[in-house]
């Protein structure tokens, strides 16, 4: 829990209280943060594969997908933005 709370909170997404009345709170509205903040704040950069990150692959000089990886991280990282946390509460609460 400790790892979470400091990678959420070295990416500006949550703040930590000390003492009596302390505790977590958002570091910034709900609106404005996304699915997309919080998965590369814990995970790093959304990329379905480690090739566009310049890993190197044993396949890579006759890949014909390489390519196209980026539009596919790109669409992926869109659509995550897309969602803010203020829609998935809205979600929970219809649960």
């Amino acid at each position: 829990m400790q790892k979470l709370v400091s990678k959420l909170s070295a990416a500006g997404l949550i703040r930590s209280t000390r003492g009596a009345g302390g505790g977590l709170q958002l570091a910034r509205p709900a609106a404005a943060i996304s699915v997309a903040d919080i998965v590369e704040a814990v995970e790093g950069p959304i990329a379905l594969t480690a090739c566009v990150e310049g890993t190197e692959c044993s396949v890579e000089h006759d890949c014909s997908v390489k390519p196209h990886w980026p539009v596919v991280n790109d669409a992926l990282r869109g659509a995550l933005a897309a969602i803010p946390l203020t829609q998935l509460a809205r979600m929970e609460e219809m649960a």
